[in-house]
């Protein structure tokens, strides 16, 4: 009889814990104070605007405690999640061998997140005094979807993460933390590729 209760006991604390697995892979996010939009789409190999998209989200602002949909309500199988899954880690990459998507001339300047009225905050939430080593250009959504990954010449693999005033139609801004090298970076036409 105690082997029954005890083989009982343990079967409990088995389904127990695997209830407990199984929510710990929940779609959803809960937004913790200092995170973006930008942040959780890296953590979650997504985009930006799938994540605005999914979350009927207007803007990039978002609030801590706030729950975001991770993935889409639609189930799928295991076998599609794993082929799903194998792209977005490549693009991920900073491989030099991509997909180019497409490939035009831009007008290229550089920025800093110290200038004059800068808050050194992104569109997309990026903040560039606390990250002075990512890549990140400013550009026009109507040409270059926020959260697009590119390859501008001379500056690299970047994401699209910034927009500016003056930035439209076939200009970018390339983000360059030290303020000297912004302005040797000057004005110049460069390749850009958009990458899948």
């Amino acid at each position: 009889m105690k082997n029954m209760l005890l083989i009982l006991i343990l079967t409990i604390a088995l389904l127990i814990s695997g209830a407990n697995e199984g929510s710990a892979s929940s779609p959803t996010y809960k937004v913790k104070k200092g995170d973006t939009l930008y942040k959780i789409s890296q953590m979650h190999n997504t985009t930006v605007s799938k994540l605005k998209s999914l979350n009927n989200l207007k803007s990039d602002l978002i609030h801590p405690n706030q729950k975001i949909s991770i993935v889409s309500n639609a189930k799928k199988s295991k076998k599609a999640a794993a082929t799903t899954d194998k792209p977005v880690l490549k693009a991920v990459s900073r491989s030099t061998s991509t997909n180019s998507v497409k490939e035009f001339t831009v007008s290229a300047t550089a920025y800093t997140a110290y200038c004059n009225g800068c808050s050194g905050i992104t569109k997309t939430g990026i903040n560039l005094r606390e990250n002075s080593n990512l890549k990140v250009i400013a550009v026009d959504p109507n040409v270059i979807k926020l959260g697009t990954k590119v390859h501008v010449e001379g500056y690299g693999y970047a994401i699209a993460g910034d927009t500016g005033g003056a930035i439209k139609g076939n200009k970018i801004d390339v983000f360059i933390s030290s303020k000297s090298e912004a302005y040797k970076w000057g004005r110049k036409n460069v390749k850009l590729t958009i990458v899948e």
